[in-house]
């Protein structure tokens, strides 16, 4: 880190104490930037990285909601809108037991650079509860999901802040959300709220997004080496909304998934993964993954426990959580002749394990990039919303397809321009910054 960006970030440990992830997501920025500064010491003067580390609002709200056997349970809600200089808030709501302050303001402060990379005009907010919709009934996901928008609601809108899913929050939690919304305000404002069915406001594609985001970047850092996915062994971790369709989008381009997994353990199915079976019983009947190995029959063994990244592969693909993907993989990785991992969740890749990676010249592409699909695609249903229109599946295929392709030539321009060929982080952090960075310039002390 360069030696003027030091005293900014003792600033934003002492500011924000206890939020370990965070003060990650804030560093890894700022090991990038010194470069930038360099060029450009209006960023500097105007104290404008200072002031992306600092929410412009943060919610905090409790939630409460009565469980199927009558008694009360009371939830901790967050809502951090980070920043607005490009457009309004926008980032998902995560539903999980370990959500906190902090790990909801660096998940925001990463929708900041990654809806920028986007090249689309929105800005950078995530939420979220630490309930857990698991094992619970859609009674009272419901009740839950009515309780967290009568606070959430006044603090929403299709100008000012806009929240999709994340983990945990799928269609089922979107419509619900969304009901309570409209029976509140008593508008149907479809772009309040993206990730919504297609029969109601949604768009196509949308749910597959984030996944076929991943891998489509993937394929292109594969094809500056003269490669692709084409014959690729790929693994991923994770078996949720992410997972699925981005094994269903590596098939499709000729790669074959020879495993993905939970948090109870894996599978492995050397014949490719189905992707058909694992949706049925991961997301229609929400069962373990180890279900899916027990009605697979002899082509998949379900491993208990252990990381999924014990199985070789030449592309991996973390998709399931934060900090997942530890040195200790990355040997296992490399030992089985790894040559590319695309980030398909949140920041899932320690920071010893990217530099491990880096150095071994494995292609990486940070969540920020590779993932971007998802958010890319949820500002199209916003497009869609506003003129009261719905795309085809194709056209909107090829516009994510299209979004995709430009973030990639964005990352690598970037980093060959700032002398760092190869370099996807420091790409995707620069090329994020930097639009963000003169919004906030053009807008004046606000």
């Amino acid at each position: 880190m360069k030696s003027q960006l030091e005293p900014i970030y003792e600033d934003v440990l002492r500011r924000n104490p206890a939020e370990p992830e965070f003060h990650q997501a804030a560093l890894e920025v700022f090991e990038s930037l010194g470069p930038v500064l360099e060029r450009h010491p209006e960023y500097a003067e105007a104290a404008v990285l200072a002031r992306l580390c600092e929410p412009e609002r943060q919610i905090i709200f409790r939630v409460p909601w009565v469980d199927d056997e009558g008694r009360v349970q009371i939830n901790r809600a967050f809502r951090v809108e980070f920043n607005s200089a490009l457009g309004p808030f926008k980032g998902g709501l995560r539903f999980h037991p370990s959500v906190n302050l902090g790990i909801v303001k660096f998940l925001g402060f990463e929708q900041v650079f990654k809806n920028s990379l986007t090249g689309l005009p929105i800005g950078g907010g995530k939420g979220g509860s630490d309930f857990d919709p698991r094992d619970r009934s859609d009674g009272e996901v419901m009740r839950f999901c009515q309780s967290f928008m009568t606070e959430l609601y006044r603090h929403i809108g299709e100008y000012t802040d806009v929240p999709a899913g994340d983990i945990g929050v799928g269609g089922r939690e979107i419509g619900y959300l969304f009901g309570q919304y409209k029976r509140i305000t008593n508008r149907y404002e479809s772009g309040v709220l993206t990730g919504k069915g297609v029969g109601w406001g949604g768009s196509l594609v949308r749910t597959e997004a984030t996944g076929f985001g991943t891998v489509l970047f993937a394929d292109e850092m594969l094809k500056t080496r003269g490669a692709s996915m084409d014959g690729q062994r790929v693994v991923v971790s994770g078996s949720g909304n992410v997972a699925t369709y981005a094994i269903q989008k590596a098939h499709q381009l000729g790669a074959t998934v020879v495993a993905c997994s939970d948090s109870s353990g894996y599978v492995v199915d050397e014949s490719g993964i189905d992707v058909e079976l694992l949706r049925q019983v991961k997301e229609v009947e929400r069962l373990r993954i180890q279900v899916y190995a027990e009605r697979r029959g002899g082509g998949a063994t379900y491993v208990d426990g252990g990381p999924v990244w014990e199985v070789g592969a030449t592309v991996a693909l973390p998709c399931a959580t934060q900090n997942e993907l530890e040195p200790r993989d990355v040997k296992s990785l490399l030992d089985a002749g790894l040559v590319a991992v695309a980030e398909g969740a949140n920041m899932p890749t320690t920071p010893e394990a990217v530099r491990m990676l880096q150095a071994a010249d494995v292609l990486f592409g940070p969540g920020k990039a590779a993932n971007a699909g998802g958010v890319a695609t949820s500002a199209l249903e916003m497009q869609q919303n506003a003129s009261r229109d719905a795309w085809s599946e194709e056209f909107t295929e090829a516009r994510l397809t299209d979004i995709m392709i430009g973030i990639h030539e964005r990352c690598a321009a970037t980093a060959d321009q700032y002398g760092l060929p190869g370099d996807y982080v420091a790409g995707a952090n620069i090329a994020g910054f930097v639009p963000v960075a003169d919004a906030v310039l053009a807008l004046g002390v606000v």
